[in-house]
């Protein structure tokens, strides 16, 4: 087996190194190098609900890159596909308290519930801080994997956190953002495969071994198997193989259609795949009002790619298309 070819240091350091990197190249970002904990600049907002979120690192932008105005006040960076301890948490609800609740958006993965629901539980005890959690819970390839009771949280988490933001920044109540993002998640599936593994700095090898000639369908971000594994098809198959099991699940007529990269797979491929789940969408009756494609939620260096749809009503079309400025998602300001 080759070498780890990768472009860092110490791999025991890459979260820290990379969070230098992130305060430099974004000044208008407040980064607590000690907690690890990446905050808007103007973190806390006064009389605005505080958005975080949070988990291991190796999936940028999701989380970082997703701190700005119109969406979260703050994203806790865990050690590479490991949940952020509660302190982290407890740093981050305290930082993005501007009086009016925080609201903390968990992906479905045990360590992450389970340390965020400390974390507010101390919060509560502390301060008397309202905080409600929204679990992200999208992913139809399987139910109960390595890493959740249930389905794992996926693609749509990022439309959650853009959503509730653009919620939050109205001047919503607590109960009003935490119900939009509930209704984003619920009305939301998404199925990913891959075509090759990921390579955790730390392990300094493959997560798991994949054949040149088969891809996993439903797989995970951590790398967690799928449903199963097929010969590598082309992006027509892989787009049914992807939409069909979405659809099956939920009905859908207007939707938010997010081709995520899942950090291996270049932009031509995903909007190559793009095009074929457009035409399935459509050949099914469903309209796209809205798309997003691009790597949003990634899993380290695997080439592959997920699809989320979300099914879209007026509120969350408008709360999308409300103004949004991150390093990784922006327009309208």
């Amino acid at each position: 087996m080759s070498a780890m070819k990768k472009l860092i240091n110490d791999p025991a350091n890459v979260v820290a190194d990379a969070l230098r990197g992130v305060a430099l190249a974004h000044p208008e970002l407040r980064v607590d190098h000690e907690q690890k904990v990446v905050y808007r600049g103007d973190a806390p907002v006064r009389g605005k609900v505080g958005l975080i979120s949070g988990g291991g690192s190796g999936h940028e932008p999701l989380h970082a890159g997703f701190v700005g105005p119109g969406m979260l006040d703050a994203a806790c960076a865990g050690e590479v596909f490991t949940s952020p301890v509660p302190d982290q948490m407890v740093a981050a609800t305290k930082g993005v308290d501007g009086g009016s609740g925080v609201l903390h958006i968990v992906k479905n993965y045990t360590g992450d519930i389970m340390n965020f629901e400390m974390a507010a539980e101390i919060v509560a005890a502390d301060t008397g801080t309202e905080v409600i959690a929204v679990i992200t819970n999208d992913d139809v390839a399987v139910e109960d994997s390595l890493y959740t009771a249930g389905r794992r949280g996926v693609g749509v988490t990022v439309l959650v956190e853009k959503i509730a933001g653009a919620a939050a920044d109205e001047g919503r109540p607590l109960a009003d953002v935490a119900a939009v993002a509930r209704k984003v998640n619920e009305n939301g599936r998404s199925m990913g495969l891959a075509l090759t593994s990921c390579t955790v700095p730390a392990a300094g090898k493959p997560t798991f071994d994949l054949p040149a000639d088969q891809m996993e369908v439903g797989i995970g971000i951590h790398g967690e198997p799928g449903r199963r594994r097929v010969p590598v098809a082309s992006a027509a198959e892989a787009a049914e193989m992807l939409v069909t099991p979405i659809l099956g699940d939920l009905t859908y007529k207007n939707v938010i259609a997010f081709v995520n990269g899942m950090g291996g797979t270049p932009l031509i491929e995903l909007y190559v795949l793009f095009a074929e789940v457009a035409a399935i969408l459509e050949k099914s009756g469903v309209s796209i009002a809205r798309s997003l494609v691009g790597p949003y939620i990634t899993s380290l260096d695997m080439a592959g790619a997920s699809v989320t749809l979300v099914e879209a009503d007026d509120e969350i079309l408008r709360l999308w298309d409300a103004p949004v400025r991150t390093p990784g998602l922006r327009w309208g300001i």
